[in-house]
C-alpha cells in the first residue's frame, strides 16, 4: 500500500467538494466562478490604479506597486472560496490522474469554469471601468501601455510566460493548503503571486478583467487592442498556463506522490 499524502488528502477533498458542487448546484457552482473575476478584477483595478500613481512619482515604481496589490486578488479568491480556472488545471489534472473522476467531467468542470471567469472578467471589468481612477485617462499611461504590451507579445513568450505563471500560482495554492496559520498563509500567496505579476507573465483569467478594464477606460482607443491580438494571448495563454499548472504541478506531483516511498508530501 502506498504511503499516504497528507497534501492530497486535501487535494482530493477540494475535488470532491468541487465535483459535488458541480453535479447537485451548477448555478452556484457557475456564481462561484463568476464571484472569482469580482475579486480578481478588484486586484487588477486596485493595483493599476495604484501603480499610475507610483509611475508618476518614479519610473519603474509602478510595476513594484502594481505586483505587490494585484497578489491581493487570489488571497480574496482563496479565502472567499471562488473557482478559478487556473487553480482547477491542476485539481482536474489530478482529479483524473487519481481516477477521482473521468476525462469528460473534468473538462466540463473547468471550461465551465473559465466560461463564468470570462463573464465575470466582461461585466466587473466593464463596471470597475465606469469608477472615478479610469476616467479621462491618457493613452501613454501605466495601465494601457502595459496592457498593450501583453497583446504584442510573439507567441513563445506568451506560452512560456504562461506555464511559468501557473507554476506560480499553484504553488501558491498548495503551500497555502500546508499553511496552518492564516498570516503565514497571506503572506506566501503574496510574496509569491508577486513573483509571476513583477515579471509580468501572462494569466489568462486575470487577462479577462484586465483587458475589459482597458479597453473600456481607453474608449476603445488603443491600437494594440485587435480581436486577433486578444484571441491570440488568450489562446496561447490558456496552452501554457494549462502546462505550468496542469501538467508541470498537478500531474507532476500527483505522480511523485503516487509512490510506494515513504517522501510524500
Amino acid at each position: 500500500m502506498n504511503p499516504v499524502s497528507p497534501l492530497f488528502e486535501k487535494i482530493d477533498a477540494s475535488i470532491e467538494k468541487k465535483v459535488d458542487l458541480f453535479d447537485n448546484s451548477f448555478a452556484r457552482y457557475a456564481l462561484r466562478a463568476i464571484f472569482a473575476c469580482l475579486f480578481l478584477t478588484l486586484g487588477t483595478a486596485v493595483a493599476f490604479a495604484i501603480a499610475m500613481k507610483g509611475e508618476a512619482i518614479a519610473h519603474g515604481l509602478g510595476k513594484i506597486l502594481y505586483a505587490f496589490m494585484f497578489s491581493w486578488g487570489l488571497v480574496m479568491i482563496l479565502y472567499m472560496n471562488a473557482e478559478l480556472g487556473t487553480s482547477n488545471m491542476l485539481y482536474m489534472t489530478v482529479g483524473v490522474y487519481r481516477k477521482r473522476l473521468n476525462l469528460s467531467k473534468a473538462l466540463k468542470i473547468l471550461f465551465t469554469c473559465i466560461l463564468f471567469n470570462l463573464i465575470g472578467g466582461l461585466l466587473f471589468g466593464f463596471l470597475v471601468s465606469a469608477t472615478s481612477p479610469f476616467q479621462s485617462l491618457a493613452l501613454d499611461n501605466y495601465m494601457l501601455e502595459s496592457v498593450a504590451t501583453k497583446l504584442t507579445k510573439p507567441t513563445m513568450t506568451i506560452l512560456v510566460e504562461a506555464m511559468f505563471a501557473n507554476i506560480l500560482v499553484n504553488t501558491a495554492v498548495l503551500i497555502s493548503m500546508r499553511m496552518k496559520d492564516d498570516a503565514g498563509k497571506v503572506l506566501t500567496v503574496v510574496f509569491i503571486i508577486f513573483i509571476f505579476s513583477f515579471l509580468g507573465y501572462e494569466h489568462v483569467i486575470a487577462n479577462f478583467p484586465a483587458f475589459t478594464l482597458a479597453f473600456f477606460a481607453s474608449g476603445g482607443q488603443m491600437d494594440a487592442m485587435t480581436l486577433g491580438n486578444i484571441v491570440h494571448n488568450l489562446l496561447f495563454a490558456l496552452l501554457g498556463n494549462y502546462i505550468g499548472g496542469g501538467l508541470v504541478m498537478g500531474l507532476g506531483y500527483a505522480w511523485l506522490n503516487q509512490s510506494k516511498s515513504a517522501y510524500v508530501d
